[in-house]
């Protein structure tokens, strides 16, 4: 799917900025069709009725910047669920990523982690950057389900 600006036709290709529109978009669905929560996938799953309370406020924002010839300095900022910290690096080494150092915080339901990583014992690329951000960024958004649910 792709979102354009009815205005200009202008692709939305920015992450924060796609990100702004869906969780605008969940948080409409919500206030005004509030019996579509029992089809939304947030990562847990809602009953029939309206969720008392949804906090789809907590965005996620993924940097990565070159900190240097030899690696890149990896942030992550998102909601806290039991093991992120564990699917965050192996998501990252799942694509030949190497984690040379890491730092990991939680402030309420925000969890914060700051990776320092390499490609080879180099700097990550731009293309292998987006890489990275993309495939997180689909990671952290897809719904968990549990096995006995199947």
């Amino acid at each position: 799917m792709e979102l354009f600006f009815s205005s200009t036709g202008r692709k939305v290709d920015d992450p924060e900025l796609l990100e702004a529109i869906r969780l605008t978009i969940i948080n409409n669905l919500l206030q005004y069709h509030p019996e579509s929560s029992s089809q939304l996938a947030m990562g847990i799953a809602f009953g029939v009725e309206q969720p008392k309370q949804v906090d789809v406020d907590i965005a996620t924002h993924i940097k990565v910047k070159d900190d240097g010839p030899d690696r890149s300095l990896f942030l992550v900022e998102t909601a806290d669920r039991p093991g992120l910290l564990v699917d965050l690096v192996k998501n990252i080494t799942d694509i030949n990523i190497s984690v040379e150092s890491g730092e990991f915080d939680t402030e309420g339901l925000l969890a914060k982690a700051k990776f320092h990583v390499s490609y080879k014992g180099k700097a990550i690329s731009k293309p292998l950057q987006l890489v990275l951000g993309n495939s997180l960024r689909y990671f952290l958004r897809r719904p968990m389900t549990e096995e006995a649910s199947f």
